[in-house]
């Protein structure tokens, strides 16, 4: 018995030490588990964002050919209906993914951008067409703000909406017959 207690130190230690171990390497790899979760939601989240902006840039794209007026209008229309469907299917994935700012944001892009396609449709009341352009290169801007913001991108601001708002109020934006909404 004598030869036990003797012994109970060096046991304790090693006991302790096991039990410690196996803290350490749950805590560790639950910590890189965490990390792993984090950065595929983060690429999928960039995916989701990526593909929203470039199927709405699109419908943006060319509602601004519409308005202009230089290409077939009934093909420029069905290239919309086809765009605002890619759209529609981005916009789920940002729902399900994004995080409450983008999304406020994006649903803002999307409306702003849902007027300019309105008018290209309507072919009506022209004079709103530099207004409307500058709310939703705006609203674009809040969204890549919001967007970077969420997925820890730094570099400073990507804005553009005060780059283009001269080309707008000037009358002298146009591409290829498509307004200033680059």
């Amino acid at each position: 018995m004598g030869s036990l207690v003797a012994q109970l130190p060096a046991l304790l230690g090693v006991l302790v030490g096991t039990i410690g171990t196996i803290v350490a390497t749950s805590l560790a790899d639950r910590s890189r588990w965490r990390r792993r979760q984090t950065v595929r939601w983060d690429e999928r989240r960039l995916d989701a964002y990526a593909e929203f902006a470039r199927a709405l840039k699109e419908v943006h794209t060319i509602a601004s050919r519409l308005i202009g007026g230089y290409l077939d209008r009934d093909e420029e229309l069905a290239a919309l209906a086809e765009a605002d469907f890619r759209h529609t299917i981005a916009w789920e994935n940002v729902l399900l993914l994004g995080d409450g700012p983008t999304v406020t944001a994006a649903r803002a892009w999307r409306d702003a951008v849902w007027e300019v396609e309105r008018l290209a449709r309507s072919q009506q009341n022209r004079d709103r067409l530099p207004d409307l352009l500058h709310r939703a290169n705006e609203a674009r801007d809040q969204f890549y703000h919001a967007a970077r913001g969420g997925l820890g991108v730094g570099g400073g601001s990507v804005a553009q909406a005060a780059l283009l708002v001269s080309r707008l109020r000037d009358g002298r934006a146009s591409h290829a017959g498509a307004p200033a909404e680059r």
